[in-house]
């Protein structure tokens, strides 16, 4: 399953490195990451490939959110079907 994550919060050292190490505990691959900061925020989006995490989506969500919150920015997890459908023109 491939997903679509997104970070943003105030810019600081180590968002990159939070999220980039929670995602290899729970065994996502990252398919493609863009990255930039706009002004004192940081902002990130990533493709993931889900294929071979052994817990449930809503679970991942979750461990993801909370890895957000210790790195105060704002984590989302999206599956790519919703994601391509709200963004459908």
């Amino acid at each position: 399953m491939k997903t679509i994550l997104t970070v943003i919060g105030k810019d600081q050292t180590g968002i990159i490195a939070g999220v980039s190490q929670q995602l290899y505990e729970l065994n996502i691959n990252i398919l493609d990451v863009s990255q930039t900061i706009m002004g004192d925020f940081f902002t990130m989006i990533m493709l993931l490939d889900l294929s071979k995490v052994d817990r449930p989506f809503d679970e991942v969500k979750q461990i993801l959110t909370e890895t957000g919150d210790r790195l105060k920015v704002k984590v989302n997890l999206q599956r790519e079907e919703i994601f391509d459908a709200m963004h459908r023109l």
